[in-house]
């Protein structure tokens, strides 16, 4: 087997099979954004006089070719690849020969994977905020389809002041509108390029433009100074990461509500086939599987979290290996908060209210009526509030 940083010596397969882990698998997904940001590389490389125009001809063709090849499932990575990176740049060479060896000059694996993380988070971050704002929107339309529809809002779990569908509705899409802000300010961290600053000391007697880089890319600003990038790491993931908990928690207070007003004690909304499932005993059930799912995986999201979290915690400074693990909570998250945002539309869009079986409380409106004797008769309202409680008590 043979790695980039290769001197010879064997390497035991069971020290690749640990180190290397799941790492390689989950590199698939930066394969081209890998792609995008050495070819940038190259180009500066060339600008800079570091690499001819024909090596970098050959470069960037041959990259665009692999990223597409791999984006059609031609080519994978492999365990013995050990990452995206060796991945990209042993097939890189097999096909244009020693050129493919030039384009690593003044980088590191380091910056090279923070790069291209930071490319596909840019893109993640967007898909999520548009996850969100899609769920308020069909929140939106459900509140419009209902807005004559009455509901108790509660609190203490008791039917506590009048409501309806539309401002029930309407509160959780406020709150998923600000979810999808708050997904939008993640960015600040992902506008710096970290391009350059190599294995975290920067790339001594080379003249590198890291401006160039950083502008060919789309980075807001260059992360300076190159010993602050390895210690960023981890924080813009786990910014991330609490804005999807926020975001999954959000989803799963609604999803606790669905799976109430389903219940065949309040019986106030119902629920298509094509969104329930059945038992495979009880032939009368129907179960809301979806909303059950989303309600548990907010505690799947906090996970992710406090797993980002706790992989950096007191790390030194400069590159750990320990940072490698950032992937697995970090991908876990954006994947499960995309898939909750992805089913929830079509779910609400199918959901029904049952005007018929929702019953409000005569006393649901004594708070209404405490402001009514403050109104009319110019009562302090914690006189207003005794007559009221006065008269609940003898009806």
């Amino acid at each position: 087997m043979s790695f980039l940083w290769s001197k010879g010596g064997p390497l035991d397969e069971r020290v690749l099979r640990y180190t290397a882990g799941e790492d390689y698998a989950l590199d698939e997904r930066l394969v081209s954004h890998d792609a995008r940001a050495s070819i940038a590389h190259a180009e500066m490389l060339h600008t800079q006089g570091l690499l001819s125009a024909p090596d970098l001809e050959a470069i960037r063709t041959g990259l665009r070719a692999l990223a597409d090849e791999h984006a059609r499932g031609l080519w994978h990575i492999e365990l013995t690849d050990e990452d995206g990176q060796t991945a990209l740049e042993k097939r890189l060479t097999a096909r244009i020969g020693e050129a493919g060896g030039r384009v690593h000059l003044g980088r590191s694996r380091n910056d090279q994977v923070l790069t291209a993380l930071r490319l596909y988070l840019r893109d993640a971050v967007e898909s999520l905020r548009a996850g969100a704002e899609g769920v308020a929107e069909a929140l939106e339309r459900l509140a419009t389809r209902e807005h004559h529809t009455a509901l108790p809002g509660y609190t203490h779990m008791q039917q506590a002041m009048p409501s309806s569908v539309a401002l029930w509705a309407g509160g959780f899409a406020a709150e998923l509108r600000d979810d999808a802000d708050g997904l939008r300010h993640v960015h600040r961290r992902l506008a710096k390029s970290p391009l350059g600053s190599a294995a975290g000391y920067g790339t001594p007697g080379l003249p590198l433009d890291r401006g160039a880089t950083r502008a060919a890319l789309g980075f807001a600003c260059v992360h300076e100074p190159v010993t602050a990038v390895q210690l960023s790491r981890g924080k813009a993931e786990a910014e991330l990461l609490f804005e999807i908990a926020l975001l999954m928690q959000d989803l799963g207070r609604f999803a606790a509500d669905v799976l109430l007003f389903y219940t065949q004690e309040f019986a106030f909304i119902e629920l298509p086939e094509a969104f329930t499932t059945g038992s495979s005993i009880m032939p009368q059930k129907r179960n809301p599987d979806v909303f059950e799912l989303v309600r548990g995986r907010s505690a799947s999201a906090q996970a992710c979290l406090h797993e980002a979290l706790g992989i950096c915690a007191k790390l030194p400074s400069g590159y750990q290996r320990d940072l490698q693990l950032l992937k697995v909570p970090l991908f876990r998250g954006i994947d499960l908060a995309g898939l909750t945002l992805g089913i929830l539309p079509p779910a609400i869009d199918a959901m029904k209210f049952r005007p018929g079986r929702i019953r409000l409380d005569p006393s649901i409106h004594a708070a209404e009526e405490a402001n009514a004797l403050v109104v009319k008769e110019g009562l302090s309202f914690r006189e207003a509030y005794r007559r009221v409680a006065e008269k609940l008590r003898q009806d």
